[in-house]
């Protein structure tokens, strides 16, 4: 059984954490790779990326696998969540072996943020180490293939889309071969994930489900869209995150084709993308539970292709589920509000 998620992975698990109290609006979610870890990758297009440990993931460098990613809000100061994750996975001994002893490890946690400071209200309101070991102690309570929260959680809570409320979505497909691929993606972007003559949302657009609202709506919305921009100014900053995912039995340079690939999902959802004022990075990870048909040189292929539709199925997902925020440091209200339920596929 699938539940259509990142967690369709075997192995992998998904953990959020969130502060709710007044000035707060952020949060972290950590990705925890099964015990001994995943091949992983990064790719990083935006023009103001905030990262860690992404020139481990270089295929000409030493670390091959890694126990965990770490995706937060918070800007640059979010990335202190990864000194929690670090010191949980040294607690299980899980990390990149450095001396005689099994407990001497080094975790080699990546991490990538969001610019969402002051969005609750409180500038200095933003994650944390503590945070950071809360998303993975999540993580690691849920049971295998667990359904994945989407919206705003975790690294989600204060994300926006443009003038909307972003969030967080995942999705998953098996392909003909048995193969599974996966993404979960943090929407935050610069850019707008719909079309402004209609009111579509990108990301539907390219799955083929157009039905556009009724002009009537789509006025009031483009109405109340103006409005929240006259009171508060967009954001300064922003960025979209996504982990693909798969049990391929990839290598490094395999794996970051496939984070490089997805990129294309966010491009087909979010116009325009990769600004110098976002951050769009995408990791990969590849368990190895199947292997690739050796006698097949073009088998990567289906993974590139489906990586990249599931990032733009994730979008349309954490957009829809996503809910409006109207608070001291802004207001955005969320696609459902602005537009109702989901159209209809033709």
């Amino acid at each position: 059984m699938t539940v259509d998620a990142l967690t369709d992975v075997a192995g992998l698990r998904v953990g959020h954490a969130a502060r709710g109290e007044a000035g707060w609006l952020t949060g972290t979610t950590v990705v925890l790779a099964p015990e001994g870890g995943a091949v992983a990758a990064v790719d990083v297009r935006g023009g103001g990326p905030g990262t860690k440990e992404t020139d481990a993931l270089d295929p000409r460098n030493l670390v091959r696998k890694v126990d965990a990613v770490v995706l937060t809000g918070g800007s640059a100061y979010g990335l202190d969540t990864t000194t929690g994750v670090m010191a949980w996975l040294e607690e299980q001994g899980r990390g990149v072996r450095v001396g005689a002893d099994p407990a001497q490890v080094v975790p080699v946690v990546p991490a990538a943020c969001v610019f969402d400071l002051g969005r609750g209200g409180d500038f200095r309101a933003r994650p944390d180490a503590a945070m950071g070991r809360a998303a993975i102690e999540a993580a690691a309570a849920t049971e295998p293939g667990a359904p994945v929260a989407e919206g705003c959680v975790g690294a989600g809570t204060g994300a926006v889309a443009g003038r909307i409320k972003g969030g967080v979505g995942s999705a998953s497909t098996v392909l003909d071969s048995g193969i599974t691929v996966a993404a979960l993606v943090v929407v935050n972007a610069a850019g707008s994930v719909l079309a402004p003559e209609t009111g579509v949302l990108y990301g539907e657009l390219f799955q083929g489900r157009v039905t556009c609202p009724e002009e009537g709506v789509h006025e009031a919305a483009r109405r109340r869209l103006a409005e929240t921009t006259a009171t508060h100014a967009p954001p300064p900053l922003n960025t979209t995150l996504a982990v693909v995912a798969t049990d391929a039995d990839l290598s490094k340079a395999q794996a970051q084709k496939v984070a490089g690939t997805a990129h294309d999902g966010i491009a087909r959802a979010v116009r325009p993308v990769h600004l110098l004022d976002d951050g769009d990075t995408v990791f990969a990870l590849a368990t190895g539970a199947r292997p690739l048909d050796a006698q097949d040189p073009l088998a990567l292929n289906e993974i590139l292709a489906a990586g990249a539709d599931l990032v733009t199925r994730a979008i349309v997902r954490a957009v829809r589920a996503a809910q409006g925020v109207d608070g001291p440091g802004g207001v955005w209200p969320s696609y459902e509000e602005l537009y109702g339920g989901r159209p209809e596929a033709h």
